[in-house]
């Protein structure tokens, strides 16, 4: 009866972390692109609060012990960082300058690329099959772009080069956890402050810091304050990030950042009135089935690579 009452307890703890990270996911999203329509908040501005709120987030949560922080030579973590830096302002820019189903779509791209950039550089193998899939997740991200009536040459600009950064940043991410040794959290720990200070050097060039639209501008305290969430949102989603893979698998985030997909590509349509053509919701069908698709062969494979390992001697 105890155990009963405990796997009870557990799923139900599952249960709230995963809606608690689909409610960050979907508003963070929402909430920058609202603070982008409504209060035109500089981009690189944006990004900077949420690298300095998920690092002091970070502090507070290894004085509670929630990670131990491991030392790492700056040298070895300052690509990284850059790159980091990339992918984010880029992200953003292309939800600045894009609908939010076009933004969420071209984020889709990031899986054909990370395995051109295995394939070509790391000479990673990939089955057939898992190769197939990058048909139709490409056919529908160019059927969206294509129909998209609100299309914006720049946005797209911003987008293509937000997956190619994401991209490698995912791959390198992966590479240095194993090269050093380190958590995803204690490798955040590291980036943020160092990507800070780069965004920090970097901002006065391309935004203003005084005056009108600038970080420290005459911002109401309504901006100011939705700002402030965000940053504050954008470390919530990586703290829960972190929880549901410590506390499921990677595959039970990946399956349910499909729900949350679907949810944001509606939510956008209804929340920001964004035209959506026959043509559009077709490419929409095309890239969610390619996604489907590759999570089920990646997870296929995975499982029979996992079987043979124990069926060794």
């Amino acid at each position: 009866m105890a155990s009963l009452v405990d796997r009870v307890r557990g799923h139900g703890r599952i249960a709230v972390g995963l809606l608690f990270n689909l409610l960050v996911s979907i508003c963070i999203v929402f909430l920058n692109k609202w603070i982008y329509v409504h209060h035109g908040f500089p981009n690189m501005s944006l990004t900077l609060v949420h690298f300095v709120v998920t690092w002091l987030g970070l502090y507070i949560c290894q004085k509670l012990d929630i990670f131990a922080p491991k030392s790492l030579p700056p040298s070895r973590v300052f690509l990284l960082a850059l790159s980091f830096c990339g992918f984010v302002v880029f992200t953003n820019l292309s939800l600045q300058n894009n609908t939010i189903g076009t933004y969420q779509l071209a984020k889709a791209m990031t899986t054909p690329v990370i395995i051109a950039i295995q394939t070509f550089c790391y000479q990673k193998t990939f089955s057939t099959r898992i190769q197939l899939t990058l048909i139709p997740i490409t056919l529908g991200v160019i059927l969206n772009s294509y129909y998209d009536v609100k299309f914006n040459f720049l946005g797209m600009v911003f987008a293509a080069l937000g997956v190619l950064v994401t991209s490698l940043y995912q791959v390198w991410v992966g590479a240095k956890q194993h090269e050093l040794q380190v958590n995803s959290m204690q490798l955040l720990y590291y980036q943020a402050p160092m990507s800070s200070a780069m965004l920090l050097v970097a901002v006065p060039f391309f935004e203003p810091v005084f005056g009108e639209g600038g970080i420290f501008g005459p911002w109401s305290v309504s901006a100011l304050l939705m700002v402030l969430l965000s940053g504050v949102i954008a470390f919530m989603v990586n703290l829960s990030i972190y929880w549901i893979i410590g506390n499921t698998s990677p595959v039970t985030y990946n399956m349910f950042g499909h729900f949350k997909f679907c949810i944001t590509l509606f939510g956008g349509y209804v929340l920001f009135k964004d035209p959506l053509s026959i043509n559009q919701a077709l490419g929409i069908l095309c890239t969610l089935f390619g996604i489907l698709a590759y999570t089920h062969f990646k997870l296929s494979e995975q499982e029979g690579s996992k079987s043979k390992l124990a069926q060794r001697p």
